[in-house]
C-alpha cells in the first residue's frame, strides 16, 4: 500500500479522556427536584477486578413518555466568560457523560427509561480499550426485551441493575472475566 498514513484514533491508547470530554453536572441527565428521579451508580473494574480509574462512561435513553428527542444545553458557556456551564438543571437531556473517580465508581442522575428502550444505553472509554464498549443498564422490574431473552439467565444478570434501596440502583461493568463476570457487551458493524 502506498500513500501517507495517519495514525488514527483507534491506534491512539489514552487515557486523554478526563482532559476535555467531561462537562460540568454531566452526569444530571434528570431535571433538579424530579420526584420521579433515580440514581445509577457503579463501578468500573478490569478482568483482574481492579477499579479503572480513568475510563469515562456516556449515557443514552429515552424519556420516561419514549420520546428521544432530548434537550440541547449540556454543553451551555457562559456568555460573558466563555466558561463551560454544563447543564441548565430544568430539561432532561437524554444524554449524560461522567468519568470514574479514583476507585472506579460512577453515578448518574436520570428518569426511568420509557416502555419502547427500557434500558439505559452505555459506552465505555478506558484505557487499553482500543475502541470502546456497548452495553446496556436495565432497571429491575422492567419486562424483558429481545436482547434480554436471547441471553442465558446468568449472562442476562450482567445486564439488571441492582435495587440498593428507594430511587438507587447499582450497575458495575467489568471489562473482562469468565462468562459470570464479564458484562455482556453488544457488536455495532
Amino acid at each position: 500500500m502506498t500513500g501517507p498514513r495517519g495514525v488514527t484514533p483507534s491506534q491512539t491508547v489514552g487515557p486523554f479522556y478526563g482532559y476535555a470530554l467531561p462537562f460540568a453536572r454531566g452526569g444530571e441527565m434528570a431535571p433538579v427536584g424530579d420526584p420521579r428521579a433515580l440514581a445509577l451508580h457503579g463501578f468500573v473494574r478490569d478482568g483482574a477486578g481492579a477499579p479503572v480509574p480513568d475510563a469515562l462512561l456516556e449515557f443514552w435513553q429515552e424519556a420516561p413518555d419514549g420520546s428521544r428527542a432530548g434537550a440541547p444545553g449540556s454543553l451551555r458557556r457562559d456568555p460573558v466568560t466563555g466558561a463551560l456551564l454544563g447543564r441548565d438543571g430544568t430539561a432532561f437531556t437524554g444524554f449524560g457523560r461522567v468519568p470514574t473517580d479514583a476507585d472506579g465508581h460512577y453515578a448518574v442522575r436520570t428518569l426511568p427509561p420509557g416502555p419502547g428502550a427500557p434500558y439505559l444505553g452505555v459506552i465505555v472509554f478506558a484505557r487499553g480499550l482500543l475502541r470502546h464498549l456497548h452495553t446496556r443498564a436495565y432497571l429491575p422490574g422492567h419486562p424483558d426485551d429481545a436482547l434480554l431473552a436471547s441471553l442465558p439467565e446468568h449472562r442476562r444478570a450482567t445486564l439488571i441493575a441492582r435495587a440498593e434501596r428507594d430511587a438507587v440502583h447499582r450497575f458495575d461493568i467489568r471489562l473482562q472475566g469468565d462468562d459470570t463476570e464479564e458484562t455482556v457487551f453488544l457488536e455495532f458493524p
